[in-house]
């Protein structure tokens, strides 16, 4: 029996599509542990001047395991979204919200604001 050469390089070319294929798809799943801790604040924006002292901060956070709003943690609900309420001091307010994921990585964003 001789193998023919044709036969070869289909085998070949076939096992390398199914190792690209595995390694693509393994990548797509992990893109959520690569891209590490995200915080998107919907509102208020930050810099903007507001005129009542009682401001509602709302926003979602991806791939946390903690979530804190000047160092007071914050809960999230199943879909990674946040609401909290603060009560303003009147002139500048600066909050802080920083969130850590399970690899200790920690993403930090400003709120600045000034109450009229």
């Amino acid at each position: 029996m001789t193998r023919q050469p044709g036969k070869i390089a289909l085998r070949v070319i076939i096992v390398s599509l199914v190792i690209v294929l595995i390694a693509g798809y393994s990548l797509f799943q992990a893109r959520n542990i690569i891209r590490g801790p995200e915080i998107n604040i919907s509102s208020p924006s930050s810099g903007s001047t507001v005129h009542t002292p009682l401001v509602t901060i709302a926003g979602n956070a991806d791939n946390i395991s903690f979530i804190t709003l000047n160092d007071r943690q914050i809960f999230v609900n199943s879909s990674g979204n946040f609401s909290e309420h603060l009560l303003l001091a009147p002139g500048y307010n600066v909050w802080t919200l920083s969130a850590k994921d399970k690899f200790g990585r920690v993403v930090s964003k400003k709120i600045e604001l000034v109450l009229d």
